[in-house]
Formats: structure tokens, C-alpha cells, sequence
């Protein structure tokens, strides 16, 4: 008799702390989730985010399934709620960490002087608590993750984000004009 894809003494190892157990249960769950997401939204660019949020759902909270035999069903669950986040327009995927205001496709042609310009610079006329919060939104922590993190509001983190932009916007611009006017 083969051992069920989600065996409840596995489930429970798992949330005992035993990675293997509970790497192997991830593995298993990921090409169901996937399914679940291409038939609902179809094979978009999507689906990955959308599993892999799933799978962080899963995992955080894991320790809240009574029942190790329904992981399946707590799994769709979970699945369940990040489809219906995406539906509703609440979906945190899209956040990029770019600045809208600065032009897209520079060249990084060697003759392109802003290729040199010292990108440290900049970062060091950002304030240390900017500095961190750019450090992890480069990591890819979502806006209210690093709200928790730094226990403030998500408001005040996006317009730390935006000063930061505004400030390192500042300091590349100086060192252009300085790097263009002694010809480096």
C-alpha cells in the first residue's frame, strides 16, 4: 500500500521542527498549488507569486493545524485566501522598488559616464533608518513587513521610500555633474 502524499505522522514531525519532513511536504504541496492557480488565473507570470505566498502562508502557519491529516485542506485554504487577495486587488506582489521619475534602459556602455557614478554615495546621505528600510525592500520585504519590523505604520515606510529616492536622486545627480565636469 503506498504512503499518502501528506502522511500525518510526516505533518506532525514537521511541525515538531524537522526540516527534511517539512521540506518534503512543501515539495509535494507546490505542483498541486500550481494547479490550483493555472486553472483559476491561467499560466500566468503570476501563478509562481501567488504559490510561493501560498507556501509562506502554509508555513507561518502551520503550527495552528490541529489535524496533521488535512493539510491538504488547510493548504487549499491558504490557497483559497491568496486567490481572493489577488481577485480583490490587495495583492503585494506588484511592489517594485524602483523610482518612477527616473528614466528606465539606461545604457551601461563604458562610455556611459553614469555607469561609473558610486552608487555607496548615495546610499551614505540616507539616513541609517532609510538605509535599512532601502536594504530591505531590496530583499523583497513588503511594505507593511518592514512597518512590522521597524514597528511603525506602512504609510511611514513608503514615504521613507520616497525620500530616499528623492535624497539618492539628489546625490547621483551632484556626482554626475561632478563626475561630467572633471571628465572622468
Amino acid at each position: 500500500m503506498p504512503e499518502p502524499a501528506f502522511d500525518p505522522d510526516r505533518v506532525r514531525e514537521a511541525q515538531d521542527g524537522d526540516e527534511h519532513a517539512w521540506n518534503s511536504l512543501l515539495r509535494r504541496l507546490e505542483p498541486i498549488l500550481r494547479g490550483y492557480f493555472i486553472k483559476r488565473i491561467g499560466a500566468k507570470t503570476d501563478v509562481d507569486d501567488l504559490v510561493q505566498n501560498t507556501l509562506v502562508r502554509i508555513h507561518k502557519s502551520l503550527d495552528d493545524l490541529e489535524k496533521p491529516g488535512s493539510l491538504k485542506s488547510f493548504a487549499m485554504k491558504a490557497a483559497l485566501f491568496e486567490l481572493q487577495d489577488y481577485y480583490r486587488g490587495r495583492y503585494d506582489m506588484k511592489e517594485s522598488l524602483h523610482d518612477p521619475d527616473l528614466p528606465l534602459g539606461r545604457s551601461t556602455e563604458p562610455e556611459d559616464r553614469s555607469a561609473h557614478v558610486d552608487v555607496e554615495k548615495a546610499l551614505e546621505a540616507l539616513t541609517p533608518k532609510a538605509r535599512r528600510i532601502m536594504e530591505l525592500r531590496e530583499y523583497g520585504y513588503l511594505y507593511r513587513e518592514i512597518a512590522q519590523m521597524l514597528d511603525t505604520t506602512e504609510a511611514a515606510v513608503k514615504m521613507q521610500v520616497k525620500r530616499a529616492f528623492e535624497t539618492m536622486k539628489e546625490t547621483l545627480s551632484a556626482l554626475l555633474i561632478l563626475v561630467w565636469f572633471l571628465g572622468l
